[in-house]
Parts: C-alpha cells; sequence; structure tokens
C-alpha cells in the first residue's frame, strides 16, 4: 500500500504557539507519518506553550493513536538573523531577558550541536505577522509594510540559508502563504499581501538556489482561512471563513487538518517530484471568477 512513510526523518516546524493553528496540524501530520518533530516557538508565547504543554491543556493525541511529542523545542524570533541585530530594548524586555540563541542563526547552530551534520530533513516556516494589517495600504506605514515583509516573507529566506547547510539533498522545506498574494483580499493590510506575494515568488527562486546548492525542494502551501488565534489580528477572519464556506467549489472549508496533510506529502518521498510551488489548499476557492448565487448553486 502506498502511503506516506518519514520514519528515520527529523522535521522543524517554526511557528507553533498552540493547538488551533496550521503550523500545530503540520507537525501533527509529520509526527503521525513517523518523523521527529522539533518546534520553534516565539519567545513572547513560549513560556505560555510549554506551560500548557505541562498542563494537559493542549491536543496533543495523533489520528492513528498515540501521542504527539517534541524532541526539542526552541525559541526562535525570525526577524532577527543573528544576535547582533537583536536591539537592546528587545533583549532587556521581560519575556526576552532570561533566553539565550533565539536568533535564526542560533537555533541553526544549536540544532547542529544537538544533532550534528546533517541532521535536518523537513523545514516548515509557518510565520507571518504584520503589525498594521487592520490598515489598508494606502494606510500603512513604511516601517509597517517592512515590518510584514521581513516577519513573513524575508525569515523564509533567512531559514533556508541557515538551516540549508543541515539538510541532506532529498530535504524539503515548505511554507504557508495566501491568496492575498495573487487577489485583492480587503482587510488583508499592512503590508501582509505584499508579503505573501515575496514569499511566494521567493519560493520559486530559492527552489532553483536550494536545489542545486543543497539538493533541498521548497515548495509553499496557499491555504484557505482558519479563524486559528493568530488570524484573530487580521478582525474579519470569521466572515472570510464564511465566505470561502460559501462560495468554494467544494462549498466548505478547508480544515487545519487539510493543510497538515498536504505539507506532509510535499515533505515525503511522493513528493519528490514537486519544487517551485504553490500548491492551493482551499477546497477549489481559488478556481472561483465570481461569487455563487442561489438561482446559480440551485440550476
Amino acid at each position: 500500500m502506498l502511503r506516506i512513510d518519514l520514519t528515520g526523518k527529523r522535521a522543524l516546524v517554526a511557528g507553533v504557539a498552540d493547538d488551533r493553528g496550521y503550523g500545530w496540524a503540520i507537525a501533527r501530520s509529520l509526527a503521525e507519518a513517523g518523523a521527529s518533530v522539533c518546534v520553534a516557538t516565539w519567545p513572547p508565547t513560549l513560556k505560555i506553550f510549554t506551560k500548557s504543554l505541562e498542563r494537559g491543556k493542549l491536543d496533543r493525541s495523533l489520528p492513528g493513536g498515540g501521542t504527539l511529542e517534541f524532541e526539542k523545542i526552541y525559541a526562535m524570533d525570525a526577524v532577527f538573523d543573528e544576535p547582533a541585530d537583536v536591539p537592546e530594548e528587545v533583549r532587556e524586555a521581560k519575556r526576552y531577558r532570561d533566553l539565550k540563541g533565539y536568533t535564526i542563526q542560533e537555533v541553526a547552530d544549536t540544532m547542529r550541536s544537538d544533532f550534528g551534520e546533517p541532521c535536518l530533513d523537513i523545514l516548515v516556516h509557518s510565520l507571518a505577522n504584520g503589525p498594521e494589517v487592520r490598515n489598508a495600504l494606502l494606510d500603512t506605514s513604511r516601517s509597517g509594510y517592512l515590518a510584514a515583509v521581513s516577519a513573513s516573507a524575508y525569515s523564509m529566506v533567512s531559514m533556508v540559508q541557515r538551516f540549508g547547510p543541515l539538510m541532506p539533498p532529498g530535504a524539503a522545506a515548505v511554507s504557508l502563504t495566501y491568496l492575498a498574494a495573487e487577489r485583492v483580499v480587503p482587510g488583508y493590510g499592512g503590508g501582509m499581501s505584499s508579503a505573501k506575494a515575496a514569499l511566494e515568488s521567493d519560493t520559486r527562486t530559492l527552489a532553483y538556489e536550494a536545489g542545486r546548492r543543497w539538493g533541498i525542494r521548497v515548495n509553499t502551501i496557499s491555504a484557505g482561512p482558519l479563524a486559528s488565534r493568530a488570524a484573530s489580528a487580521i478582525g474579519t477572519i470569521d466572515r472570510m471563513v464564511d465566505y470561502y464556506r460559501a462560495n468554494s467549489a467544494l462549498p466548505e472549508v478547508n480544515s487545519a487538518e487539510d493543510v497538515g496533510h498536504a505539507a506532509a506529502f510535499l515533505c515525503s518521498p511522493l513528493g519528490a517530484g514537486i519544487t517551485g510551488a504553490t500548491i492551493h489548499v482551499d477546497k477549489g476557492f481559488h478556481v472561483m471568477g465570481m461569487a455563487t448565487t442561489d438561482h446559480l448553486t440551485e440550476s
């Protein structure tokens, strides 16, 4: 029987802070397929995340039986490449003061120290942040726009730069994008649409460059909206979910598990021929040219 088998593979999923988002669902799917999973968590959420794990507040059950266990949990702030990039006010902030090694380069160095080299088969970028996401693009400041691109797009470039040397030929990297990279989505502002467009463009270039340099595949998943804790920052997420349900080719909304399964496939040997691709996991919403109406759906 043909199936996804990631036994003996190690994954790093960056951007996991609770059990409601796509990052968690991807980690679950990778673990269910047999991979050892490490996660990288934003420092301001690290303590809450680890405490929730310890107290059993997160759903760690695997669909096929067993419990989701993380091999390592790293603190990582993906807007900082190296220690010299961290401003003094961040280093001394309450949630950073007692942490060390949370820049992208330091996490890569720590993984090398923990596991040797090569040590990483799957790299997942489930990161996005736009401080002005509720602002129209016309009302977005330069700093807000650049912050969105830094956290949501360049962070993927930086991660492939620094984790690529730890990945053997045949390894895979995958990120999460959104349809606003291709089409206008009112309410998804602050430069986030630009950041997602950059992420998709960078995916194609990284597929070529990382493919030639290290033999790594790089893809991105354009996922439909999910009413996760992080997505609540958009403000209109519930209306977006309802709109997708009413207007997708399949009249439903994709689940976190749908995206997790797609990521596991792309990062497995079954996806060996796929790189540089944007894969839509949105129940076919992206193919629709107009909103559905009652008389159309009844005919």
